[in-house]
């Protein structure tokens, strides 16, 4: 994602063909809502092959959406390929509802890594509540040798 410039379209574009490229977000039916500089919207639609035992979304997904949307807000922040580093999550509730609602802004970027925080809403009956918020560290990943 290193076209910045282009229309907000054609950005949140270029981040659904990132997610398009992820078995396991296609897996889980994830979705691109909203994506910026330094700001990400991302979905998971509530099924019961996410949940666990009791009926609740499973906190690995739960925990997956806050660091896709972190990744996409530092890497859209950094302007460079990028990865995780760092990822803390506090579940505040279990997630019952029919759709996972991430959303991440960065809150430090330097030159090769970001700060941001998500915070993980489940929607229910049309309401939105917290269920887990969560700060990351992005990195920029190393040229790669020869590129």
């Amino acid at each position: 994602m290193s076209d910045l410039s282009a229309s907000p379209e054609v950005f949140l574009a270029m981040g659904r063909e990132v997610l398009a490229s992820q078995p396991f977000s296609i897996l889980i039916g994830a979705e691109l809502s909203a994506l910026s500089p330094g700001r990400c919207e991302l979905q998971v639609p509530v099924t019961n092959a996410i949940q666990q035992q009791h009926g609740f979304v499973h906190g690995g997904v739960i925990s997956y959406a806050a660091d896709n949307a972190l990744t996409y807000a530092g890497g859209t922040a950094l302007r460079v390929p990028v990865v995780t580093s760092e990822l803390k999550i506090n579940y505040l509730r279990p997630a019952i509802g029919e759709r996972l609602v991430a959303r991440a802004d960065v809150v430090y970027a330097g030159k090769s890594q970001a700060v941001c925080r998500c915070d993980v809403f489940v929607v229910r009956d049309g309401v939105e509540k917290l269920c887990a918020i969560a700060q990351g560290t992005i990195v920029a990943l190393p040229p790669t040798a020869g590129a």
